[in-house]
């Protein structure tokens, strides 16, 4: 009987994994993420041509320091049961919230701050916008208050809102800690008197929305993406047996078809991407085409921020990245999210192209 050619290890497959993630783990995962571990103000090069980008460093530096104090309700997680009247709001926005397009620098920014910040790690917070409705959804919204109240900070990335729902939970829950004393920090594509504009009637939640932006100082980030900065164009896709080669040569890589990789992120609640792509080192993808419909695109957006975050290459077939999303997607409320995950995708790409070398 012949033996197959192959004798590497067969690689792993995203669609056999159905994680389970506990509640505990994604409040224990609230920090930056690997590729943001060791980023730092210092270490965030801004574009001379861009002024915002200089000052956004200093404006930050100092939020920072502003946060070494006492926590203002009185001392962490403890002040939950404390008998002391509730203090007044705060006449300024205890926040800030870092507007640009995509690949300005804004989440090295972000956790720049959650590390700039003098305080324990357990005190301080960091999620996608994503990730901290999942974390409502995983705890309850009462236990959710409870736990980020004794915070000293809260970093949001990514902050939007698709739906009202959305809109009423993040509001009420946004108030309540910024009654707390937790101090917020955010990022976005959009304004934050502007959020769910083109995704839902967002003049019948003006009230919520604008509750929502007396939190934020805003601070506008201009630029060009970094990531084609002075950067070559990404590379074309690869065929078929390329992909599989890589798969099959590469120690950690998963290899799947992305259709099958489509419907199987359906069966997989948005919150588990993470540790849908736990331990992997690489992830191959054959016959990439078009996606089919928004909310599918929107799920590939999330699983292309969590690979994106944990700086792991994708080595493709089929379509380049910049064609997954149709012209509609591209110009409807949803396309800066799309732009984004082009963005990094291509930046992944990149990243792969080692992996058709070795």
């Amino acid at each position: 009987m012949p033996t197959s050619p192959i004798t590497e290890a067969a690689p792993l497959s995203l669609c056999a994994r159905e994680p389970h993630v506990p509640a505990d783990r994604l409040v224990a995962e609230m920090v930056p993420p690997p590729r943001f571990d060791a980023v730092r103000f210092d270490t965030y090069v801004p574009d001379p041509q861009q002024p915002s980008q200089i000052e956004a460093v200093k404006v930050l530096s100092d939020f920072a320091s502003g946060l070494g104090g006492a926590h203002a309700s009185g001392g962490g997680r403890r002040r939950w049961f404390a008998r002391t009247p509730k203090k007044a709001a705060p006449a300024a926005p205890r926040g800030v919230y870092l507007d640009g397009g995509y690949g300005v620098g804004k989440t090295h920014l972000l956790a720049s701050l959650w590390h700039a910040t003098p305080a324990e790690p357990a005190l301080k917070a960091f999620g996608t916008f994503v990730e901290l409705t999942n974390l409502v959804g995983a705890l309850g919204f009462q236990e959710t208050v409870r736990t980020l109240s004794g915070h000293r900070l809260l970093c949001i990335d990514e902050f939007e809102l698709d739906d009202p729902g959305d809109t009423v939970l993040v509001s009420t829950l946004l108030g309540k800690l910024v009654d707390a004393g937790v101090a917020l920090a955010a990022t976005s594509n959009t304004l934050p008197g502007k959020l769910g504009e083109g995704r839902f009637a967002a003049a019948d939640f003006l009230r919520e929305i604008q509750g929502l932006s007396a939190h934020f100082r805003p601070l506008r980030i201009d630029g060009e993406d970094y990531r084609h900065r002075g950067l070559p164009e990404a590379p074309p896709p690869y065929s078929d047996e390329q992909v599989a080669k890589a798969a099959y040569a590469t120690d950690g890589a998963s290899l799947d078809d992305f259709p099958q990789l489509l419907e199987h992120l359906a069966r997989v609640h948005p919150s588990r991407y993470g540790a849908l792509t736990d331990g992997l080192r690489a992830v191959c993808l054959t016959d990439v085409q078009p996606v089919p419909d928004q909310s599918t695109a929107l799920r590939l957006v999330v699983l292309a921020d969590r690979l994106y975050d944990r700086e792991v290459p994708v080595l493709a077939s089929g379509l380049p990245f910049d064609r997954l999303f149709s012209d509609e997607m591209l110009n409807g409320g949803y396309r800066k999210k799309y732009f984004r995950a082009i963005s990094r995708l291509t930046a992944l790409a990149r990243d792969a192209k080692a992996l058709v070398a070795q």
